[in-house]
């Protein structure tokens, strides 16, 4: 994997770039469409490509292990196959969703054991397997397993999360390092910076594996119940250390308005399920604020869904269509509203790249953030 940076913005950290695959190229700053189960919710790939113009989506390790199943991806021959996309995909390693089964799942050094939330059945995780299992699914980007404290966590807690982490991190590398991918194109491995909302703990965190010299690095276990300005400082301190010529990750994160605050940090990568989650109860992000689509105001309102005119992903559906197929209990009014919020993030970072480029970022972001989080 290459990453090249291409621009800088006036008085802010954020920066363009050009991530370079052997599934294609990535601009960043970048928004991921999550795809936990090989599938964007309710949107097809004609749609990611075409429409949303989706250039790298996200895959689960942990639902892709217990759901196809490792011997059905490695006889189609990977993830890329199976649910045929050419273009790039990066897998979490599973880390996140083991410790979000916190009564079904016990920690030890040599990995996780846990329950899975389909039938109850017993696995194991551990560095070595679970780099395994990424080099069977055959995403380009893979991340390290490491273990997410929850963002109410004591420092002893946090402390003794990080040193299992770092413990993991050196075993994921080394069996990284020591395995080829199976489907002949490169893959490269992010490590995760943990440490909860702990200074000093980010600080060693980044430190840490900033000295492991690898192809990016992901900031892990943020977004996960602390304010929003703890999680910009946190992301301020890690910035400071990870290396400036290689991309940063930060996962799971979040509102529109908190990737713009994060990008300004010097964040290039993002994902999370909210455009498409909120999008199927009726929730819009615009440029002008949030709708509930399902309020009544809306019923005679015959306007674009954005209401500033710009389209992301359709022009021919009107506020009020929208509601009525919400109140119809249509699947289609979910569908569109994924599509509407996933091309409204896609089209975030991509005006935040030429806001950068054309050295108008700082005030553009704030500015718009002002009208992110407004109620319509």
């Amino acid at each position: 994997m290459q990453f090249d940076i291409k621009s800088f913005a006036p008085n802010s950290n954020a920066r363009s770039g050009l991530i370079t695959t052997d599934h294609g190229q990535i601009p960043t700053p970048i928004f991921m469409p999550v795809g936990t189960v090989g599938s964007v919710k309710g949107i097809n790939h004609r749609e990611l490509e075409n429409d949303i113009d989706a250039k790298i989506i996200l895959g689960n390790t942990y639902h892709l292990y217990l759901r196809p199943g490792l011997d059905i991806l490695k006889g189609v021959g990977g993830l890329h196959k199976f649910i045929s996309w050419d273009r790039p995909i990066l897998t979490d390693s599973g880390g996140y969703q083991v410790f979000s089964l916190a009564a079904n799942r016990k920690l030890k050094n040599e990995g996780a054991y846990f329950r899975s939330h389909i039938d109850g059945s017993k696995h194991f995780f551990s560095p070595e397997n679970v780099m395994d299992i990424q080099r069977v699914i055959g995403a380009d980007i893979i991340m390290a397993f490491d273990e997410c404290p929850p963002g109410d966590a004591t420092y002893e807690y946090a402390k003794k999360s990080l040193d299992l982490t770092e413990n993991w991190l050196d075993r994921c590398i080394k069996r990284f390092d020591e395995t080829d991918p199976l489907y002949g194109h490169a893959q490269t491995l992010f490590p995760i910076v943990q440490g909860c909302v702990y200074p000093d703990l980010r600080r060693r965190a980044a430190e840490f594996i900033s000295k492991k010299d690898r192809d990016g690095y992901a900031i892990g276990g943020l977004s996960v119940g602390e304010p929003a300005d703890v999680m910009y400082e946190m992301v301020e301190v890690v910035n400071e250390i990870l290396p400036k010529e290689k991309p940063r990750y930060l996962m799971g994160v979040g509102t529109p308005e908190n990737i713009l605050e994060a990008i300004d940090r010097g964040v290039d990568m993002f994902d999370c399920v909210m455009p498409t989650r909120n999008g199927r109860n009726g929730m819009l992000f615009t440029s002008e604020g949030i709708i509930n689509i399902k309020n009544k105001k809306w019923a005679d309102d015959f306007g674009p869904i954005d209401p500033s005119g710009l389209t992301f992903v359709d022009t021919r559906y009107s506020r009020a269509y929208l509601r009525h197929l919400f109140v119809a209990n249509e699947m289609l009014g979910p569908q569109i509203a994924s599509m509407h919020n996933l091309g409204f993030y896609l089209w975030l970072v991509s005006e935040a790249r030429k806001k950068i480029e054309n050295g108008t970022f700082k005030v553009w972001k704030e500015a718009l953030v002002k009208k992110l989080s407004i109620r319509l």
